[in-house]
């Protein structure tokens, strides 16, 4: 692991009118970024920071509960997603929310708090989505809000609050080296950190700041992109003797949708298309059967699955 770190980049100058230098500059490291490894944080991105930390201490309080208590919050049977508390992963537990109002959601009744905080934050992490989704629109220089007529339904988007478990000595990986399958995902983790970043065939540890959100491009940029930005293969790392609990919000698309390189990005310029087309849902079959059955144990889907050989 070497000890470079991901650009921190101040979105203020996209919330506040007037600074075309700041936005210029921003879009240069941000390009750069999205084009080499996927992964950026962002400060000044309109989450307040006083909900961020409230959500942090109502999941640790909640998370210290006993089990018994905990799992009066388990996901509804036959629900399509496992909204609410999961602990099937030896080395994390988790609380997962869908978009509020879901019919299959479930929160904890404890703390009291815990429903209403997290559906304000995911309110919050929407429109941080949008922001940077339509960052995003201008880096690739594509007319204005091409990625938000083609993405505008938010119905698909989650958020899960987690708690890692500390390291024991013979394992440290909290999840897998992996891509997300979504448009985009937003983290802030506590000071124990533990998040790490593929870049250069080194891994990069992604030091926790205060009031930042990580960002990470997912996979459905990068086939929307032509392949021009990355989708960033990160990891999580626990540490002995400590725990980590962190927020992943996924700003993702409706799993019906046909997702395939954009036209503007491809045959209206010329450029060949390197992914053939597919529905979200067709890819996230994928993914899932290669999680829990997979056929063949060195055959692993990602969105290479996807991509035409030349």
């Amino acid at each position: 692991m070497v000890t470079s770190t991901i650009p921190t980049i101040d979105l203020s100058p996209f919330v506040t009118d007037g600074d075309e230098d700041g936005k210029k500059k921003a879009m240069e490291i941000i390009s750069l970024a999205c084009s080499e490894y996927g992964f950026f944080q962002v400060v000044n991105h309109g989450v307040p920071l006083s909900l961020m930390s409230r959500a942090m201490e109502l999941s640790k309080i909640f998370f210290a509960y006993p089990t018994e208590e905990k799992l009066k919050s388990v996901p509804k049977s036959g629900a399509p997603l496992p909204a609410g508390y999961n602990d099937w992963d030896a080395r994390k537990e988790d609380v997962f929310i869908c978009t509020p109002g879901t019919s299959f959601n479930v929160f904890p009744s404890n703390p009291p708090e815990f429903q209403k905080v997290m559906e304000e934050l995911f309110g919050y992490f929407i429109k941080a989505g949008q922001l940077v989704e339509s960052i995003i629109n201008d880096c690739l220089g594509l007319p204005p809000n091409v990625l938000k007529g083609y993405n505008h339904d938010r119905s698909e988007d989650h958020m899960q609050a987690y708690h890692y478990f500390p390291a024991t000595g013979t394992d440290n990986i909290g999840a897998a080296e992996h891509q997300d399958a979504n448009c985009v995902t937003f983290v802030f983790q506590d000071d124990v950190g533990g998040l790490e970043v593929r870049k250069d065939s080194e891994w990069i540890r992604v030091n926790p700041a205060k009031g930042a959100l990580v960002v990470n491009v997912g996979d459905v940029i990068q086939v929307l992109s032509n392949n021009r930005f990355k989708s960033g293969l990160h990891r999580v790392v626990r540490t002995e003797g400590k725990s980590r609990y962190s927020f992943p919000f996924f700003y993702s698309i409706n799993r019906d949708k046909w997702i395939e390189p954009l036209s503007q990005l491809t045959r209206e310029i010329g450029e060949p298309a390197k992914y053939r087309g597919f529905t979200h849902r067709d890819y996230g079959v994928l993914r899932m059967r290669q999680r829990t059955n997979p056929s063949r144990p060195e055959e692993k889907f990602d969105i290479t699955h996807y991509a035409i050989l030349t």
